[in-house]
This record gives C-alpha cells, sequence and structure tokens, in this order.
C-alpha cells in the first residue's frame, strides 16, 4: 500500500509538471518529454521489482514448500497404497493387532525401543519446526529491509523529481518572461512602423486628391482603353448631342424590329394552335375506332365463351348420365372394415 501511494504521488507530480508546461510552446515540449521519460522509468522499475519479488515467491515456494516436504505427506500421498508394505512382514511385525495372533494385549516387547524413536521423532519435528520458523523470521526480515530501502529510493527519487520540477518551473518561468518582453518590444515596434505607414498613406493620398483629374474635371480621364465606345463612369461628366441623337435612332429601330419579332409569334402562335386542333380531332378519331374494335372483339369473345359453356354443360351432362350412371352409396362404403380381419 505505501508503494502504490508514492507512485501515485509520483504520478501526480509527473501528471501536474505535463499539465503546467503545456503553457509554453517551445520550452513546454522539453519538459513534457522530460516528464514523460521520468514516468516510464519509474514505471518500468516498478514492473521490474514486481517481476522480481514474483519470481523469487516462486523459487521459494519450489524449494522450501514442496508437497513432499510437509509433514502430513503420508496422510494425501497419492502412492501411498504402492508405497505401503504388505498387511504382515513377519511374527513380531507392529502392525498386527489381536486377531492376527503374533502379539497378545499387556505384551509390549518393542517398548524401549518405540519410546527411543518415538523421542528421537518429536526431536527432529521440533528442530524443523525451530529451523522453519527460524527461516520465516529470517526471510520477513529480509523482506522488511528490502520493502524499507525500496521505500527509501523511491523517497529520495521523488525529492529528485521534485528539484527536477522546482528547476524546469524556474527556467520555464525566465524564458516566458524573456519571451514576453521580446514580444512586448516587437508589438511596440509594429505599432510605430503602422503609424508611420498609416501617416505616410494619408499625406499621399490627399496629395493624389489635390493634383488628381477629378478635382481638376480633365474630360480625357474619361476616355476607355478597350474601345472608343466604352467610357469610364466614375469619371465621365455626360453624353453630347450626337451621342444623345445616336442612342434614340438606335432605340427606334429596336422598338421596330421587336414589333416585328411580336407579329411573327403571333403568327407562329396560330399556326401552333392550328396544328393542335388538327391532332385533337385525330386523337378523337382514333379513339372512337378503338373503341368500335374493342366492342366488336368483346362481342367475339362473349360469343365464344357461350359456345365453351354450352360444350362444358353437354359433357357434364353426359357424364353424370351416361359414364357415372352407377354411383356407391354410403351403404356400399359401410361393408368395410367391420371385422378384425
Amino acid at each position: 500500500m505505501k508503494l502504490s501511494v508514492c507512485q501515485s504521488v509520483l504520478f501526480h507530480e509527473a501528471h501536474r509538471a505535463m499539465t503546467d508546461s503545456i503553457l509554453c510552446c517551445s520550452y513546454a515540449d522539453a519538459d513534457r518529454v522530460q516528464c514523460d521519460k521520468i514516468a516510464q522509468m519509474l514505471e518500468e522499475e516498478e514492473q521490474q521489482r514486481k517481476k522480481q519479488l514474483h519470481q523469487a515467491l516462486l523459487d521459494f515456494h519450489q524449494r522450501e514448500q514442496q508437497p513432499s516436504m510437509r509433514r502430513e505427506w503420508d496422510i494425501h500421498d497419492p502412492e501411498a497404497a504402492r508405497k505401503d508394505h504388505p498387511a504382515r512382514v513377519s511374527d513380531d511385525d507392529p502392525r498386527c493387532g489381536p486377531s492376527s495372533m503374533q502379539r497378545f494385549a499387556g505384551e509390549d516387547l518393542n517398548a524401549q525401543a518405540r519410546q527411543k524413536l518415538l523421542k528421537e521423532q518429536n526431536k527432529r519435528i521440533l528442530e524443523q519446526q525451530r529451523s522453519e520458523r527460524e527461516k520465516d523470521l529470517a526471510d520477513r526480515k529480509y523482506a522488511d529491509s528490502l520493502e524499507d530501502k525500496k521505500r527509501i529510493e523511491l523517497d529520495l527519487r521523488a525529492l529528485e523529481l521534485a528539484r527536477l520540477e522546482d528547476e524546469c518551473r524556474k527556467a520555464k518561468a525566465m524564458a516566458i518572461a524573456d519571451f514576453n518582453r521580446a514580444q512586448a518590444a516587437e508589438v511596440a515596434e509594429q505599432q510605430r512602423l503602422a503609424q508611420q505607414r498609416e501617416q505616410d498613406n494619408n499625406y499621399a493620398e490627399i496629395h493624389n486628391h489635390l493634383t488628381g483629374d477629378l478635382l481638376t474635371e480633365n474630360p480625357d480621364v474619361a476616355k476607355s482603353l478597350v474601345g472608343p465606345h466604352r467610357v469610364i463612369t466614375d469619371r465621365w461628366k455626360g453624353m453630347t448631342s450626337a451621342e444623345v441623337e445616336a442612342v434614340r435612332k438606335t432605340q427606334e429601330e429596336q422598338c421596330k424590329e421587336k414589333q416585328r419579332l411580336r407579329e411573327e409569334e403571333q403568327h407562329l402562335e396560330a399556326e401552333w394552335d392550328r396544328q393542335r386542333e388538327l391532332a385533337g380531332r385525330a386523337a378523337m378519331e382514333m379513339e372512337q375506332q378503338e373503341q368500335n374494335f374493342r366492342q366488336q372483339l368483346r362481342k367475339s369473345l362473349d360469343a365464344y365463351n357461350q359456345d365453351l359453356a354450352d360444350a362444358q354443360k353437354s359433357n357434364l351432362q353426359y357424364m353424370e348420365k351416361e359414364v357415372y350412371s352407377n354411383a356407391p352409396t354410403a351403404q356400399y362404403h359401410l361393408q368395410f372394415n367391420t371385422s378384425s380381419r
């Protein structure tokens, strides 16, 4: 839990450093790259430490905690039946009970050897327990020392990261201040140049107006370079009498031409109306012919259907009277399935 808190603090500090570094364009990229490298280094070290601890735990389990090394292994051994001794080895087999007629109640011939063996077994068990307890205590102390060293290392690294972050913040603040001063000087210079240009343009505009063709009313300035019949409208002072007369004549000719086109259009519309009337009459005649043809076709179909109906009716009467004259009755069908056979 302590390691995760330190790691969270370090990641929070790195994330805060990366968030603050966005304020500057050129220097922020370098700060962000540095913080990313530091965060990646811490994450790789944490992953390596977890991997080493997991591997050490697996090695300890494989080396010191094998199932065959447990005291109750003889109870859970799946090969116990194959390794067990026969039901009887000799006449003095200690496993034989009273029903074996090998040893009777009250006899204990191997009491001393049994007690000695039991004491040695208890001694071995106590020694094994003491060694296991000492080993567990040593492993716990070693794990605690490793945890303390790692915590101290992480704290030192956090201090180093804080120092680097402080230095980066100071350098960034100095760079931003220098950049702002240079930017302010550049803006002031641009404003001064803009004011100078605007003043020069105003003077030039005043001079051009005073010496230009607009105030002097020069008639030649209205002539266009595109053609002799074109003029520049913003410089044109008006039409001459000859130009006005030419425009009037042109308008009269346009009126006559328009009247002629209107008369031709009226003649054309009358011709189209006559053609539409003829087409309508032809369509009505064709429709009347088609209607007459349909009536004749309908009459012929009705006569053909009537002939077919008469033939079918006569055929049905023939089949009912001549062919199917002896139709089976209900009594005929009742004679079947009247017994089990």
